[in-house]
């Protein structure tokens, strides 16, 4: 599975559907269609961008959009960014504030059905556990640690729009 591959499926699964959980089962139908390796590879390479994403300026912007976010909703903000697509997803790599443009007020985005569809694919598939590999985050996210005082500083805009 290449890059290109792993899009076309997101992209795939993105069209027609209207929210988070709606993708991810479009996406599992996919995904059932590969072989098991395929599956394996699209989960390394889903893997590889949330580490891409693992960074402190996402962060901050993640916790800006949606009120406050743990590691957990870091997790799941990465996964509805992966969703988005090819496109939105270098665009808010590039700069970080461009997430906020496929966000309503009001609505929380995190998409975590989406970061267990290649499993559930593959148990599907297989009728087994997909096979478990060692894979390690860095132990910190990339860039420089914010703290909630720095957050008007840092992005004014993102904070007048979502904290007033």
């Amino acid at each position: 599975m290449n890059e290109e591959q792993f899009w076309k499926l997101i992209k795939q699964s993105k069209r027609g559907t209207e929210d988070c959980e709606e993708q991810a089962e479009k996406l599992i139908l996919v995904l059932t269609k590969l072989e098991p390796k395929e599956i394996i590879e699209f989960d390394r390479y889903l893997f590889k961008l949330k580490v891409e994403a693992y960074r402190w300026d996402l962060w901050a912007v993640a916790y800006i959009i949606n009120g406050g976010c743990s590691d957990d909703g870091f997790e799941y903000f990465r996964g509805w960014l992966i969703a988005q697509g090819k496109e939105f997803f270098e665009s808010v790599i590039k700069n970080p504030e461009h997430a906020a443009k496929k966000v309503k007020d009001g609505e929380e985005v995190e998409c975590e059905s989406i970061l267990y569809a290649a499993q559930s694919a593959y148990e599907q598939k297989t009728g087994e556990e997909m096979p478990s590999s060692i894979r390690k985050y860095p132990s910190k996210p990339k860039g420089k640690k914010w703290n909630e005082n720095d957050l008007q500083k840092l992005y004014p805009k993102l904070c007048k729009r979502f904290f007033s």
